[in-house]
């Protein structure tokens, strides 16, 4: 079964799937990048193969949303993935449902500081990044494939995109500031980890020593210098500056 790290961009979603993906998926909570492909973003391409190899429409992953899950539940693990798709339904097609969904950590950060982040990423000024927020018809996609939606996430506006994850009524949800998990990370930490031992009905105990490993490990400083040695490859490519762009 799925659980959703989401959120709107630029919320803190990748540092807590960092954090995530070293104290599940590493033997001692020291984190590195390859780890990160251990919670994968859905949607992309790859989960779409089977049912079509062509994606000229936004609105052809849609179809196969639920298919894909299905697909990757098959498993019978527990999977963690990270998507800033909004909890929709596009054309009587639902994001996800019960049946392939154990549960959300929603990652929620002041807006204000949203808009100056999304401003950097994507290179807009003040007026643009607050009508990208407040655009209920906003999308994000791979603009470097021409015609190419397989990995198309539709947001909505900031508002809705929170209210559509946090309200539903089909699978419990564990609600994150990004704010505490700056000035608490640990303890915040913990909360989602017994969340997740909840939900999955495990009888795992938190594991404080690997956890501090974990938090340590995925500070700021660690990420931007592994950044800066080429090991993060999520950075969005800057047409004005013919590289690619900070991410941390």
């Amino acid at each position: 079964m799925i659980i959703w790290i989401a959120s709107y961009p630029k919320s803190g979603n990748t540092w807590l799937r960092a954090i995530l993906s070293s104290y599940y998926y590493s033997s001692d909570g020291n984190f590195d990048f390859s780890l990160l492909k251990k919670i994968e973003s859905f949607p992309q391409k790859k989960f779409f193969i089977k049912y079509s190899t062509e994606f000229k429409s936004p609105v052809g992953t849609t179809y196969h949303w639920i298919k894909a899950q299905k697909k990757i539940n098959n498993n019978k693990k527990l999977n963690f993935f990270k998507t800033h798709n909004s909890f929709c339904n596009i054309n009587g097609n639902n994001f996800t449902d019960r049946e392939n969904t154990l549960g959300c950590i929603y990652i929620i950060r002041d807006p204000r500081n949203i808009i100056t982040s999304l401003k950097n990423h994507y290179e807009l000024n003040y007026k643009e990044a607050l009508d990208f927020m407040l655009n209920e018809k906003k999308f994000i996609c791979d603009n470097n494939v021409k015609n190419d939606f397989s990995d198309i996430q539709f947001l909505g506006s900031w508002s809705k995109h929170y209210d559509s994850w946090l309200n539903n009524k089909i699978f419990p949800v564990k609600l994150v500031k990004y704010e505490d998990l700056i000035k608490n990370t640990l303890k915040t930490f913990e909360e989602i980890v017994e969340f997740v031992s909840k939900i999955n009905k495990s009888n795992a105990t938190f594991d404080k020593k690997k956890a501090e490993e974990s938090v340590l490990s995925t500070n700021f400083n660690n990420l931007k210098s592994k950044e800066l040695k080429g090991e993060f490859t999520e950075s969005i490519y800057s047409k004005k500056k013919k590289k690619k762009n900070s991410f941390f």
